[in-house]
């Protein structure tokens, strides 16, 4: 029998408490309304521009395109809402989220020149889904999330009123 050892024990009893406090921990969706508003917020407050808040009326339409898109995934965007729109599809095998897409058009804001108001974009990339983001006019977003057919993840955020209007700065 091995002899008591208060380093050991203490060591066991720690990583029991860990163990346990992971399990007791809930796994974030990290697609909630809020973990889209925060994200937006954080771009947002990072350039001096008021916070956006959730619309309902905007989510709802976000909601019914989003469906529309689960058949397909294409990354198609609506057209006639009225609203802004940024969209984002991620492929099959993993579990896209807010924080991917909204990740990723923030990371547009490497090409944006706010002093002259333009964008220095690679071919194939734009700086529109950042502006949008950072609009400082657009005070309300609805965001959605589908799993399509084919495993796919379809991302849509619609912003009221909307931004990127040619020849006005976003902030």
């Amino acid at each position: 029998m091995a002899a008591y050892s208060p380093k050991l024990a203490t060591c066991l009893a720690l990583l029991a408490f860990a163990f346990a406090a992971v399990l007791a921990t809930p796994c974030a969706a990290q697609n909630s309304p809020q973990d889209f508003v925060n994200l937006h917020n954080a771009a947002r407050a990072d350039v001096g521009v008021g916070p956006v808040s959730w619309d309902d009326t905007v989510a709802a339409f976000a909601q019914s395109y989003a469906a529309q898109r689960a058949g397909d995934c294409a990354l198609q965007h609506s057209s006639g809402s009225g609203y802004g729109e940024n969209i984002f599809v991620g492929g099959a095998g993993a579990d896209w989220s807010a924080s991917d897409a909204v990740g990723l058009w923030v990371a547009e804001k490497q090409w944006y020149d706010h002093g002259s108001n333009s964008c220095s974009a690679p071919a194939g990339q734009s700086c529109g889904h950042y502006t949008q983001v950072v609009w400082r006019d657009s005070t309300a977003i609805g965001c959605a999330r589908v799993v399509c057919n084919d495993g796919g993840v379809f991302i849509t955020c619609n912003y009221n009123p909307p931004g990127n209007f040619i020849g006005q700065s976003p902030y």
